[in-house]
């Protein structure tokens, strides 16, 4: 029984420093663009969607052997807090399992970390960007649906490698290679991926970018308040969905995007645009009429 259990937990250990440093390696990798003839026209980031989730997964699970020497100085301190997570996840799952009001509240928050939420804001930024001809907003909603499915494939595997117990499933609670589903926690990485590809593409807008990785965090700890994930699981679903979000937006960032449509050309326009024109110092004042057909 000893020996079981001391093999359980080699694993878990190993399991751990693989899954970290897919995170780190994801992050850290700086993607290469393909060379191409500047005469060929690029493609559209929706023709070439199914090819970069291909080459994202490619990416992501060989990341870990792509580390370099400067990563440690993140990888080992991060490490060594997730380590002393796992081993203290039971009392720590114990003690806020004493705790009942917040349930309900946890999982109305979690809700944002669901394939159903993490697709609302999927879709509504790319239904905006089509209908307001915003490349920013439109890009940011395909960046985010690209990181989502990622998410949602590296999450799910590694759930049926670790096995890890849920806070709630009885005697074999925290342990992993037992049957569960917990490790690691599928909306931290729902969330963090989305809200990563949102930060990076509004990296010029402070509000916006804080917006996003607050409701994110708030979505993680839902899930540990909510006694359906353990800290350990929270953190490190939390760091794989960041990593994942990081590589996606510096793969198939397309630069043109950066301005919105704020220095597109004009769009044709049913309608003239009618602004008010006056110079004080002159006093000149009339109306300016354009239209764009």
């Amino acid at each position: 029984m000893r020996r079981n259990r001391r093999s359980h937990c080699f694993f878990s250990m190993t399991l751990l420093a693989f899954v970290l440093s897919m995170a780190f390696a994801a992050h850290a990798q700086t993607p290469t663009a393909p060379s191409t003839p500047t005469a060929s026209p690029t493609p559209s980031l929706e023709r070439e969607f199914l090819k970069n989730v291909l080459r994202d997964q490619k990416a992501i699970w060989t990341a870990p052997f792509h580390l370099h020497r400067g990563d440690a100085k993140w990888m080992v301190p991060f490490g060594i807090g997730s380590m002393a997570l796992v081993t203290t996840d039971r009392i720590t799952g114990d003690e806020i399992a004493e705790f009942d009001r917040q349930v309900k509240a946890s999982r109305i928050i979690s809700y944002g970390g669901s394939v159903y939420g993490a697709g609302a804001v999927v879709a509504t930024f790319y239904l905006v960007g089509r209908t307001k001809n915003n490349a920013r907003a439109k890009e940011t909603g395909i960046l985010s649906a690209e990181a989502s499915i990622d998410g949602f494939i590296v999450s799910n595997a590694l759930k049926e490698v670790s096995q890890r117990g849920r806070p709630l499933s009885g005697r074999d609670r925290s342990e992993f290679f037992d049957g569960g589903n917990a490790f690691p926690s599928g909306h931290s990485i729902q969330a963090w991926s989305v809200a990563t590809i949102i930060a990076n593409g509004y990296h010029d807008h402070r509000a916006v970018q804080v917006a996003a990785y607050a409701a994110a965090t708030a979505v993680g700890l839902s899930r540990f308040t909510g006694h359906q994930h353990y800290l350990s699981d929270v953190l490190v679903g939390s760091a794989l969905g960041y990593g994942i979000g990081q590589y996606v937006y510096h793969a198939h960032h397309r630069e043109t995007s950066d301005s919105g449509d704020e220095n597109e050309p004009l769009k044709a326009s049913r309608w003239p645009a009618i602004a008010p024109q006056y110079s004080h110092r002159a006093r000149q004042y009339g109306v300016a009429l354009t239209w764009s057909f």
